[in-house]
């Protein structure tokens, strides 16, 4: 019974750093309080879409999966992961350990108090399992304000993907991120299916 109890308290804290370390990538990681920031009004006519004529490149990462990304895109490798950014998109892969697979439920007690606290402006509209061609999945969707511009101080209302895929013992995020309004469902359907674990 305590090695089950140890299990589980080692589970619920891979899925909160997961969290944190997930908007810790993210230009919507929290500088003051997030509950304290108020959302952004999105554009009229938001920048952020990608073009239909994108290429997409296969990223292998050294944690055991591969992912297709944008070709040109700015890639960022961190121990935890890697960015891929243009301008105000992004693509965000976070891997981390967890002792179990996150179930929705253990997503609404665990994760996303840990995202509320740290992400700007969050508004969470749905947590759901996803079939997905690597295998079941959760998928959060969410808005959030971006990180202020460091010259203008301006900030834009985004719209976020976040897929969490488990495998014996590895939790990997990835996320996917846009202006809110911004027309990627194609692109992002297409990065999140190119998911496979090598």
């Amino acid at each position: 019974m305590q090695n089950r109890r140890n299990m589980k308290t080692r589970a619920h804290g891979a899925l909160i750093a997961m969290a944190v370390a997930g908007t810790i990538l993210s230009p919507a990681v929290a500088a003051i309080p997030a509950h304290a920031e108020k959302a952004v009004a999105p554009e009229k006519n938001p920048p952020g879409d990608i073009p239909d004529t994108q290429v997409f490149i296969d990223y292998t990462s050294p944690e055991g999966f591969t992912l297709k990304v944008p070709e040109g895109w700015a890639r960022t490798d961190r121990a935890d992961g890697a960015s891929f950014v243009d301008k105000l998109d992004g693509v965000i892969v976070t891997v981390g350990n967890a002792d179990a697979a996150p179930t929705p439920e253990s997503i609404k007690a665990d994760y996303l108090p840990a995202m509320e606290a740290s992400v700007r402006a969050i508004k969470v509209e749905s947590v759901k399992s996803v079939k997905m061609p690597a295998g079941p999945a959760i998928l959060i969707v969410y808005s959030s304000n971006s990180e202020p511009n460091p010259v203008t101080n301006k900030q834009v209302r985004q719209e976020n993907n976040r897929y969490l895929f488990f495998k014996s013992g590895k939790l990997v995020a990835l996320d996917l991120y846009a202006p809110f309004g911004a027309d990627n469902v194609d692109q992002w359907q297409l990065m999140s299916h190119s998911f496979r674990w090598n």
